[in-house]
């Protein structure tokens, strides 16, 4: 496993820490802060129980967490160093030197800062081709923006090194060659929240409407699009084009204060502390972390079917995670066709629990139809073959529910071939925690030419893939609870 020191343990420290370790790194960190081991651990509660279930496959094993005394103690074989310490050049630059004394000269030192070019932090540095801006965004456990920002002085080897190590963790490297003051992403919430502090100043709305105008409104379509792909849209059939101009001559237009900031009275503090804790007051910062993790977890996964936008990205973490895996095995892979096949592991997400706070009945059903899913690819019937005609349609379908499972669990599905060949296929699955037997789901499927959606042999190909687990199994004993109807005795 590779190693990650992230000095400086606060809010983004404690995300970055998360990030890496469930995503199989270890974990070294270094703040002087008593209560930053107290800190952290609550950042990587909720990251537990959100970022594994955003995937349909189980994340690597997690790396070991330590905490250490010194910056030096804390580098030490590290191939990735994240420093986020507060916004003094002064301090960062301290803490750079410190590093740079103690690290591998090979190592990337990636720098959280949201304002400091990095020019500006390779200052007077013994190695400035080392250093680097990775900005992330709140949590950073779940989002996946990282702006990289580079100087001529970076080695382009390292750069290339760092993009790769954060898209393997789930990430999206934004590599912007040109520094600019607070990069890319923060200039537009800069423009924002200025805009937003007038509007409350004035009058014109509260914190809480001008939060409703984001949420229901833009906000949903820059979740999924962005600005420019957003007024794309917009302009219609004749696109961009035509937006801008129709739309180009409003920016003469006296509408904003962009360039003008109010005074940060203490009147003007009050109003907009006074509002806020009257909109989110009656919850906890713990309570909006969950609610706001469980949202993003709910709209990456939505956008994830759509292979769309920060969905996209989770979805190519995942064929990256299958691949060279037990998961993305082929049929001639399998060497021992007569043991149960591996065709789930994933964690239960949170969208996936119910009122009882345990799996809902109807994601068994889906974690079964998954785990049949991928038996058809293994053996052949994938979406190349799908679409070129065939496919196999579920007959029927009899689960048990053996014991419950909560959110953030690991579920392990593994696949006994019953019978089948010609048109049919009879699949026996089982669903564990660990050693725990969580449910069983037996599910016989017809295989159908879609153009007539009547029964009809699959290919030889895919015939014979079947046929080697059927007959490999032949001899082992038939499952228990194999073949009952509902409420027949266990």
């Amino acid at each position: 496993m590779k190693i990650a020191a992230i000095i400086g343990g606060g809010v983004i420290g404690g995300g970055w820490a998360a990030r890496f370790l469930l995503n199989g790194w270890h974990v070294r960190i270094f703040d002087p802060d008593p209560e930053a081991q107290r800190k952290i651990s609550a950042v990587l509660g909720n990251a537990r129980r959100s970022l594994p279930g955003l995937l349909d496959v189980a994340l690597p094993a997690e790396g070991v967490l330590t905490f250490h005394t010194s910056i030096a103690e804390a580098v030490e074989g590290a191939a990735w160093i994240q420093e986020s310490v507060p916004e003094r050049l002064e301090i960062k630059h301290e803490t750079f030197a410190e590093i740079q004394q103690a690290c591998a000269p090979d190592a990337v030192i990636g720098s959280s800062t949201s304002g400091f070019k990095p020019s500006e932090l390779q200052q007077g540095a013994l190695r400035t081709g080392q250093i680097m801006v990775c900005h992330p965004f709140n949590p950073v456990y779940l989002l996946p923006l990282v702006e990289v920002v580079t100087t001529k002085e970076n080695d382009q080897g390292l750069v290339a090194a760092a993009k790769q190590a954060l898209t393997d963790i789930g990430m999206h490297p934004l590599h912007l060659k040109k520094e600019i003051d607070a990069h890319v992403a923060d200039r537009f919430l800069e423009a924002v929240w200025r805009e937003a502090l007038w509007l409350v100043k004035d009058g014109i709305a509260t914190t809480e409407e001008i939060d409703d105008a984001i949420r229901y409104g833009f906000g949903i379509r820059w979740g999924q699009m962005g600005l420019f792909e957003t007024y794309r849209v917009a302009g219609g059939e004749a696109g961009m084009k035509h937006f801008m101009a129709q739309f180009g001559p409003a920016l003469k237009w006296p509408w904003t204060k962009l360039m003008d900031v109010p005074e940060f009275t203490e009147e003007l503090v009050d109003l907009i502390a006074g509002q806020s804790d009257a909109q989110s007051g009656h919850h906890t910062i713990r309570d909006l972390e969950r609610i706001r993790d469980n949202n993003l977890v709910a709209m990456m996964r939505a956008l994830k079917v759509q292979n769309w936008g920060a969905g996209a990205l989770l979805a190519g973490q995942e064929a990256r995670l299958r691949a060279g895996s037990e998961l993305g095995q082929r049929a001639a892979d399998v060497a021992d066709p007569a043991a149960p096949v591996l065709t789930i592991r994933r964690a239960v997400p949170l969208d996936w629990t119910d009122y009882n706070g345990h799996m809902n009945e109807a994601k068994y059903l889906q974690a079964f139809g998954d785990a049949t899913d991928r038996f058809m690819e293994l053996i052949g019937c994938d979406a190349e073959y799908i679409a070129s005609g065939g496919s196999y349609f579920t007959a029927e379908t009899h689960i048990r529910h053996i014991d419950e499972v909560h959110a953030g669990a690991i579920i392990e599905i593994r696949t006994r071939v019953l019978g089948g060949g010609g048109k049919k296929m009879h699949l026996w699955h089982e669903m564990f925690e660990g050693d725990r037997l969580l449910a069983t789901g037996e599910h016989f499927l017809l295989h159908v030419r879609l153009e007539t959606r009547r029964p009809a042999d699959a290919s030889p190909d895919i015939d014979a893939a079947l046929r080697r687990f059927v007959e490999a199994q032949a001899d082992q004993p038939r499952p228990e609870g194999a073949g009952r109807s509902v409420a027949a005795p266990r």
